[in-house]
Formats: structure tokens, C-alpha cells, sequence
């Protein structure tokens, strides 16, 4: 079905090909989240624990505009110095060219806070990057407005920290933490912004979506998300069913199977018949399971 999925989005010229190189430098188990939600509600620590926990590439703008050797990134730098808003196509192009990377393709990503808008998440969509769980922090304003006046950010390491829920011990640490440039009123024109935009997001995605709530112990949280990224969804690819069914005598095995051969249009393999089969036919099986047919067995 992945297969397939790339045929499709990027129309090759030579299919056999695209997909002999898909099968060599492609790890299609390999993770494709997006981490997304609101300000101030959790991204930023959720999308590092991820990337720690499922050995994945977290991708942010932050690390896109500093952390990247990108071509794009001097360009989508040049407008943030200007005080100017980052095109959406922009943005789609440097996410693009950061995905194409062998280690995105072979470790797979973590895309945080992205998209923010129906025209990014549309862009993304028709450059063939396409997450296969959406993870949605939600949390009400009045926590996440309280959340951002106590949240303090390690420079050096990205981590995020809180004054109240989530203090660190190490005193190096506490010295270098800085508070984010984000007043309240910002934040609140930030939430805003969010809750006209993200409705359309969460259409687009919601086959692949799962929302989690924000406001409780950071541990419940990540452990919710872990669960949901280890799921795997019902594939839409043909499938072939090879069932099983065990049981002592009486137990309902060959009337189970008979009603699911019945319902399922597959076929019904009693191994019973199939050895009395063999004794009448007189074959050499036949012939090895008679003493143990004429005993009863099985």
C-alpha cells in the first residue's frame, strides 16, 4: 500500500525502477508523526521524548531556520530578521528538503508544530509527505495561558521547563533557562489564531488523528502518545485471511470455522476430513495415518 501510495503521489517515469530504489533506501516502518496543538501546550517535550524513545529525526522551525544546512533556510531566515511572516510555501519547500534527507528516510521523523493551516497541511500533502499518526495536544486557554507565564527554555538543550510543574534539579540548568518572549497578551492572540485555523487541520487528518489531553501528569500524557504511535491502522491494501481455530473436543471448532468460511468467503479446511480423505483414497499418507483413524484418532 506504501508502494502504492508513492506510485501515485510522484508518477514516475520508470515505475519498476521507483520501486526497486523504494525497497533498497526506503524504511517504511519507520515513524511519519506530526506533534500538534496550541501554544504553550506540550509539543516541544512530547515531540523530544518521541524522538528519543522511537530513535526518529525531530524536525521543528526552530531547527529548520538554525539548526539545518538548507539551502531554503536563508531565505525563510532573511523575512523572521525582516519581521515578516514565512510564506507557506516556504515553509512546505524547507520541511521537503529536510524530509528527502537519508536520515529522515531511513530513521524516519517527528514533524512538530507543522502544519499550522489548511494551505500548509494541503502543501505537505501534494509533496508527498503525508504523517501516519497526527498527534493533537489539547488543553483549555486558561491553563495554557497560565502554562506560558511559567515557561522557561533551555537554550542550549531546547528542553522546556515549567517554575511550577516541571522545576529541574541541576542548578547549571536552572542559571541558563530563559523566559520565552511570549506575553500574555501575544499568547492570547496566539490561541486566537489557532482555534480559527486548526479546525480545517483536523479535517484533513482525521482518519490518522488522535487527540490527547495536555492538562494532566506529564508521564500520562507520553504514555498515551506512545500507545497511539505504536498502533498501526487498517490497511486499505488486499488482504488475504489465514485463520486458526484451536480448542478441545466440543468446543464449537468446526461450526465456528464453518459459519466464518460461510461469512468471510473462505475456504474450510477440516484436517479430520482431510486425513479420513486420504485413508479412503488409499494414498501413502493414507495408508501411514490408518491404524490411528481406525483407533479413534483423531
Amino acid at each position: 500500500q506504501i508502494m502504492l501510495e508513492e506510485l501515485l503521489i510522484h508518477k514516475p517515469d520508470d515505475p519498476i525502477q521507483y520501486m526497486i530504489n523504494h525497497l533498497e533506501q526506503h524504511n517504511d516502518d519507520a515513524p511519519r508523526i506530526c506533534v500538534l496543538g496550541p501554544p504553550a501546550s506540550g509539543k516541544t517535550t512530547v515531540a523530544m521524548w518521541l524522538c528519543k524513545r522511537l530513535d526518529a529525526i525531530r524536525i521543528s522551525q526552530e531547527t529548520l531556520l538554525f539548526k539545518e544546512t538548507l539551502k531554503l533556510a536563508e531565505e525563510a531566515k532573511a523575512h523572521k530578521e525582516s519581521n515578516q511572516k514565512i510564506p507557506n510555501a516556504l515553509w512546505a519547500n524547507l520541511i521537503q528538503e529536510r524530509l528527502s534527507n537519508v536520515d529522515c528516510i531511513k530513521q524516519g521523523w517527528i514533524l512538530e508544530g507543522f502544519p499550522e493551516n489548511q494551505e500548509q497541511a494541503w502543501m505537505l500533502q501534494s509533496a508527498g509527505i503525508i504523517p501516519r499518526h497526527v498527534v493533537v495536544l489539547y488543553a483549555s486557554d486558561t491553563v495554557l495561558i497560565e502554562r506560558n507565564s511559567g515557561k522557561r527554555l533551555d537554550p542550549l538543550t531546547e528542553e522546556v521547563y515549567h517554575t511550577t510543574f516541571d522545576w529541574p534539579s541541576d542548578v547549571e540548568i536552572q542559571q541558563r533557562l530563559v523566559k520565552p518572549e511570549l506575553s500574555e497578551q501575544e499568547m492570547s492572540k496566539k490561541l486566537l489564531e489557532y482555534h480559527r485555523t486548526f479546525p480545517a487541520v483536523f479535517q484533513i487528518y482525521q482518519k490518522v488523528l488522535r487527540s490527547i489531553n495536555a492538562d494532566q501528569p506529564s508521564v500520562d500524557v507520553l504514555s498515551q502518545v506512545l500507545t497511539y504511535v505504536r498502533t498501526r491502522h487498517r490497511s486499505a491494501a488486499p488482504f488475504t485471511p489465514r485463520i486458526l481455530f484451536c480448542g478441545p473436543p466440543g468446543s464449537g471448532k468446526s461450526l465456528q470455522a464453518a459459519l466464518i468460511a460461510q461469512k468471510y468467503d473462505v475456504v474450510n479446511i477440516c484436517c479430520g476430513q482431510l486425513l479420513k480423505e486420504a485413508v479412503a483414497g488409499k494414498t501413502k499418507v493414507g495408508e501411514l495415518v490408518k491404524p490411528y483413524i481406525d483407533n479413534g484418532y483423531p
